[in-house]
């Protein structure tokens, strides 16, 4: 499936929940891990985006490799290739659709 670019360079983004690693599995921990390089473990991190008088709460996944250390709510940050996807699977018999954010970075702004 496509996904879209979202310009972020009006917004005011903040930190609504801090890094926490993205499982596969629950029951198991099972980590997920970046296709693009099989090494590095993907976080998700709770983003507030505020632009033209609205504001959204988004999950992001981000590559850990792609934060710092000690990202915490909060703290204003500038969000690098953030990009949408439409995604649509079923579980038990139920066909389920949304949306995921994914952003290459996540920096604090000074």
């Amino acid at each position: 499936m496509p996904s879209f670019k979202i310009d972020t360079s009006t917004a005011v983004v903040f930190v609504a929940t801090a890094p926490e690693p993205k499982l596969i599995n629950k029951k198991t921990g099972e980590r997920a891990m970046d296709r693009e390089n099989p090494a590095v473990g993907l976080s998700t991190v709770g983003l507030l985006v505020s632009d033209e008088g609205e504001g959204n709460l988004y999950q992001v996944t981000v590559p850990e490799t792609g934060y710092p250390e000690g990202l915490a709510p909060g703290m204003p940050v500038k969000v690098t290739g953030l990009k949408a996807r439409d995604w649509e699977n079923e579980f038990n018999g139920q066909k389920k659709h949304g949306i995921s954010f994914r952003a290459v970075a996540i920096t604090p702004v000074a």
